[in-house]
């Protein structure tokens, strides 16, 4: 799964890049979602540019785990995911994801291209268009803001007019 990039060329053929940072409370990873995430590989969905795993100690200190120290502490094989990396990811990068993780937690942080936004991205760009903001807006966020506006008044009123 190792991807190697040679040419600005090639990058400028690639669709949006984005990342997360999944947090495994207690450091308990139970690998039902990595199934899930070699689907999205497989079907041509998502490519995965790197991986790389995650402990926040109790001190604060934050380590980079290897693929095989995860799969022993969690009796998870994901060795399908060893070696998977560009070199993206860097030591800053580790610092920031361990900024947002609880002591004692773990994190996997995934770096991926939206394979079927790809057409689209270069069409884009090809006009001239560029992308100049984008964001995620998390599931968590979205009930909130949902409970919110049933709560506030008039927000179950149909009639346009007041």
């Amino acid at each position: 799964m190792s991807v190697d990039f040679e040419t600005a060329e090639q990058i400028e053929e690639m669709g949006p890049v984005d990342y997360l940072i999944v947090e495994f409370p207690g450091n308990r990873m139970t690998g039902e979602g990595f199934p899930l995430l070699l689907d999205l590989v497989d079907r041509g969905i998502i490519r995965i540019l790197d991986l790389l795993f995650v402990r926040k100690d109790l001190d604060g200190s934050v380590t980079a785990l290897k693929v095989t120290e995860t799969t022993e502490d969690d009796g998870i094989d994901l060795t399908l995911f060893e070696g998977v990396s560009t070199g993206l990811l860097g030591q800053d990068d580790l610092d920031e994801a361990g900024a947002v993780l609880d002591p004692g937690n773990s994190a996997g942080i995934l770096v991926y291209e939206n394979l079927w936004a790809a057409p689209f991205a270069r069409a884009m760009r090809r006009s001239g268009a560029q992308l100049v903001a984008g964001g995620r807006i998390p599931v968590q966020a979205l009930l909130a803001s949902l409970d919110a506006s049933e709560d506030s008044p008039g927000a179950s009123d149909t009639d346009p007019t007041g």
